[in-house]
């Protein structure tokens, strides 16, 4: 096969180091040059690395981690002047040919070398900063949701029925009624806090108030609202940042949330 890459650097990555290869095509002969070193993991190491790469004037570079241990290596590599291409571990190892006793970065050069690496996509820094707010705000709400079932347990414990009766129990009158429980207002006395719809139905409510709701109870209520209260916080200061990031994208994202089912916002 026609060689693509004259010289080109191999890397399996693992958690403490990575074993590169960097191999060195040469018209007339039959083998190519290889040489392998071992770099740790840590930015100062992979700087080392990165140096090594540009004094052997290495043109492409192929990597293959499990996990997520890629990450420093390809960010600190990624604007060296490399083609930089992150393997798919699965699709590297079906490609035929490789041999039980060839390392796996001397198999990552050699594949590069010949051009038969597809790299998986790795979005410009910009991206992967929206991504990774975007991630963390869903997971937020996530454990946001966590919090509210177990603050629907400790109602059920004490034979408290707003949910059935309340759409959402954390909503603007569904948290001051809890909040006016757990203080130890009389159930007649909350229920002229309902708001909105929830005005209709004073009867149902008195009656999904009415239980056996203790001290210990409401100590347990005002603590799993005050987590739901850091819970917004978070999720309010994320999407702040969020709306930030994406101004300079605007008119893609403008353009996205026109397809039918792409919302403009990711649900809490």
């Amino acid at each position: 096969m026609d060689v693509v890459h004259a010289r080109c650097a191999g890397i399996d990555i693992s958690k403490t180091d990575a074993k590169v290869a960097v191999r060195v095509h040469r018209e007339g002969k039959a083998r190519a040059d290889v040489r392998v070193e071992t770099f740790g993991s840590s930015t100062p190491q992979v700087l080392k690395l990165r140096d090594w790469l540009v004094e052997a004037q290495v043109t492409c570079v192929v990597m293959e981690a499990t996990g997520d241990y890629w990450r420093t290596f390809f960010y600190l590599l990624e604007d060296a002047g490399f083609e930089l291409l992150l393997a798919n571990p699965h699709a590297v190892r079906g490609l035929p040919g490789r041999k039980t006793d060839v390392a796996d970065c001397q198999w990552l050069a050699e594949l590069g070398a010949l051009g038969l690496v597809a790299g998986s996509l790795v979005p410009p820094p910009p991206i992967r900063d929206l991504r990774a707010l975007t991630r963390l705000r869903s997971q937020i709400a996530r454990d946001r949701g966590v919090v509210a079932q177990r603050l629907e347990k400790v109602l059920e414990d004490a034979g408290i029925k707003l949910s059935s009766v309340a759409t959402d129990i954390t909503g603007v009158s569904g948290r001051a009624m809890l909040q006016a429980l757990s203080d130890g207002i009389v159930v007649e006395d909350i229920v002229e806090m309902a708001r909105g719809a929830l005005r209709n139905k004073k009867a149902e409510l008195a009656d999904a108030l009415t239980g056996r709701f203790t001290k210990h109870h409401g100590f347990m209520v005002k603590l799993l609202l005050e987590q739901i209260d850091r819970y917004d916080d978070d999720i309010d200061e994320l999407t702040s940042r969020i709306d930030e990031l994406v101004e300079p994208q605007r008119r893609a994202h403008d353009l996205l949330v026109t397809i039918p089912g792409c919302p403009a916002r990711s649900p809490m």
